[in-house]
């Protein structure tokens, strides 16, 4: 399990959808095709930028296909999982091994109530034994995140758990983990607007919605950083924060894929209830593309 090489800047990909509010497989294949070309050290599918939350197992199965298929073993291909029950997390890993995932992206059980530690634990425990591939967990609801103490304790009877995907806004939470526990686990950033800073506090890479935006001004800045080159990095977080400040926000969905196609890529369209960017979105996003120097 600990072999798996996660590292870097890993990116996550959208899913296309189309009118009809279906999956657009041949336009993932476009989005994977980019992000590789990008320099990306791998890529993560269903995972939140992906609206992994909405996809039906089946969907998450044919996506993973498509995205394995197009990575051709190229770099890691992670897989998400976002559901609220062990007996769920479970088919839906058990799915995407199927389709060839090198490892899995799984959040905690998160809807309206937390677990307590050893129910958290467990949780774990039964996705691991059950899928047996590496998994990252993926720390990132509010109300729900897992504390060092657990995750440490998860290190010693899980030992599916390889890493940790270090979201839900808390970069004290990410501060100690590195302190803690960067030697046991992989720590991965998703704070999209403090990259910089997680990687000089010792970070083994990012795995986040904005290198699906900028990623080959992300994988710069991790390639700066391990230089020792600050200088340079500031500057790339400075113009990598100009965009996400004009992306981020609840329609993220919308507001993402508007900054694809912007740049003329084309992501689709996000899941309903979520409507396409509005004319005052797609404006205040290519003002921001166009400081980045990523649109003329």
């Amino acid at each position: 399990m600990k072999d798996l090489a996660l590292h870097g800047m890993i990116s996550t990909v959208v899913t296309p959808f189309d009118e009809r509010d279906q999956v657009d497989l041949e336009l993932l294949r476009g989005e994977v095709k980019y992000l590789l070309d990008q320099g990306v050290t791998a890529i993560c599918a269903c995972g939140s930028t992906g609206e992994g939350q909405t996809l039906s197992l089946e969907e998450s199965k044919a996506i993973c296909e498509v995205v394995v298929d197009e990575v051709a073993g190229r770099v890691p291909v992670i897989g998400g999982v976002i559901q609220n029950s062990t007996a769920q997390a479970i088919r839906y890993s058990l799915a995407l091994k199927e389709a060839g995932v090198d490892a899995l992206q799984v959040t905690p059980v998160h809807y309206v109530f937390a677990p307590s530690q050893a129910e958290t634990i467990e949780h774990y425990r039964l996705v691991g034994e059950a899928a047996d591939l590496p998994i990252v967990l993926y720390n990132v609801v509010p109300w729900a995140l897992v504390g060092v103490d657990t995750i440490e304790k998860m290190g010693d009877v899980v030992p599916q758990v390889v890493a940790v995907k270090q979201s839900g806004g808390d970069i004290h939470l990410l501060a100690d983990l590195l302190h803690r526990v960067r030697d046991r686990f992989t720590i991965l950033a998703a704070l999209d607007d403090l990259h910089y800073p997680a990687f000089v506090m010792g970070a083994h890479g990012a795995l986040a919605a904005i290198p699906t935006v900028t990623p080959k001004l992300s994988v710069e800045l991790w390639d700066a950083v391990q230089a020792g080159d600050h200088a340079e990095a500031l500057r790339l977080h400075e113009r990598i924060l100009t965009v996400w400040r004009a992306i981020d926000g609840p329609n993220l969905p919308a507001t993402l894929k508007a900054a694809l196609q912007l740049q003329g890529r084309e992501g689709g369209l996000p899941r309903k209830p979520f409507s396409p960017a509005t004319p005052e979105e797609r404006e205040r996003i290519a003002t921001a593309l166009r400081a980045a120097n990523l649109i003329d």
